[in-house]
């Protein structure tokens, strides 16, 4: 009995749903996944970028505000993900930034115009 079950066309509907559904589960932790590692990968870039600067990054956050699929100088598919963040040049005030990742290459990075302290800024 269980042989003719399997043989049914409902059954094997059955299976493809659950190939199906399983595949879109997977494509989408994979998708969350990788997503987090270049996340990561940004948020490196941004806090070497404000310790050259001598800058504070503030809250060690980036909000995502957008992915679009382009197109790299080999024609390849990437993600275009598109990062806001937050740094202080004196502690005080809060200026905003952007970087811009294609794939795991940085493309653009940045800040708005901030004001530089002076070394009495420095000294209180």
């Amino acid at each position: 009995m269980s042989s003719m079950l399997c043989h049914t066309p409902g059954a094997k509907m059955l299976s493809l749903s659950i190939f199906f559904w399983g595949t879109v589960i997977v494509a989408i932790i994979s998708f969350w996944w990788q997503s987090d590692k270049v996340k990561i990968l940004a948020l490196a870039f941004v806090d070497q970028h404000c310790k050259k600067q001598q800058l504070q990054l503030l809250d060690q956050t980036m909000v995502l505000k957008g992915v679009w699929p382009v197109r790299d100088e080999l024609e390849i598919l990437k993600l275009r993900r598109r990062y806001h963040f937050e740094f202080s040049s004196t502690g005080e005030i809060r200026y905003q930034g952007i970087i811009v990742l294609h794939g795991h290459t940085l493309k653009n990075l940045e800040l708005e115009p901030y004001v530089i302290p002076t070394q009495e800024d420095s000294l209180h």
